[in-house]
């Protein structure tokens, strides 16, 4: 994704392009990405940057709103999100290795991707010198340090965050934040269970990747997507996500 250091196992990549199309965690967090993207006033044809893109699986949401440009560290990663045709693609490392040029871009997306880099604040005001004057920023992160899992080792995650420190790192690099949410709130209880039982030693699963059954995939996607008419309108007190929205802080 978006550190010289992170280097999971490339199955984890090919096993994530296999099923993020369809997954319920991917497609009801494309839903709620696209219900957020929308309230924003950006222009036609915006200049859109996806920090971290992974395989691919948000780039045709990102599209819809205008000229998409994206980035990822890992190879594996760039191949498979280059076979879906979409945007321009290259490598890039935050916080130093940012391509395209000196383009400016109308809204920055980075998903999951910034507890991968050993320097947060760094990795952000890089971004931040990125920016068009108005533009947005709109980035997702794991919430809850207690939370931890095998799933974060696996991907190499360096650290999950509390809303307020979120925040904190958000302004350290300059940022001017204007909303923040939990998300992923409706199957909270059922994931909390689960990753808990996940971390005993009796339970040899690394990580959350793995497509149930059509009928539960569906109700999970409805369930959690269920949340995109709350997110953007409300800050959502808990859940195993969180969203943040900020513009540039101007000196």
């Amino acid at each position: 994704m978006s550190s010289g250091k992170f280097s999971p196992d490339t199955t984890i990549f090919q096993q994530m392009a296999e099923i993020e199309d369809r997954h319920w965690w991917f497609v009801a967090r494309r839903q709620i990405l696209d219900r957020v993207i929308r309230g924003l006033p950006l222009p036609d044809n915006a200049d859109i940057l996806e920090a971290g893109c992974g395989t691919g699986g948000s780039l045709a949401t990102l599209a819809r709103y205008g000229h998409l440009h994206a980035m990822d560290l890992t190879e594996i990663a760039l191949e498979l999100a280059r076979a879906r045709n979409i945007g321009e693609i290259r490598r890039g490392c935050l916080p130093d290795e940012i391509p395209f040029g000196d383009r400016r871009f109308d809204l920055i997306v980075s998903l999951d991707v910034i507890q991968h880099v050993g320097d947060d604040i760094a990795a952000l005001k890089a971004l931040r010198e990125r920016l068009k004057p108005g533009g947005y920023l709109v980035m997702t992160v794991p919430a809850y340090a207690w939370l931890w899992s095998r799933h974060d080792e696996s991907w190499q995650n360096l650290r999950r965050y509390s809303r307020k420190g979120l925040i904190r790192v958000a302004r350290s690099a300059g940022w001017k934040v204007e909303y923040t949410s939990f998300f992923n709130t409706v199957l909270f209880p059922a994931i909390v269970l689960a990753r808990l039982f996940r971390f005993s030693p009796a339970h040899h699963q690394t990580t959350d990747q793995s497509l149930p059954s059509p009928g539960l995939n569906r109700l999970l996607t409805f369930l959690f997507a269920s949340e995109r008419h709350l997110v953007g309108r409300v800050a959502i007190p808990f859940g195993v996500s969180l969203l943040l929205v900020a513009t540039k802080e101007e000196s």
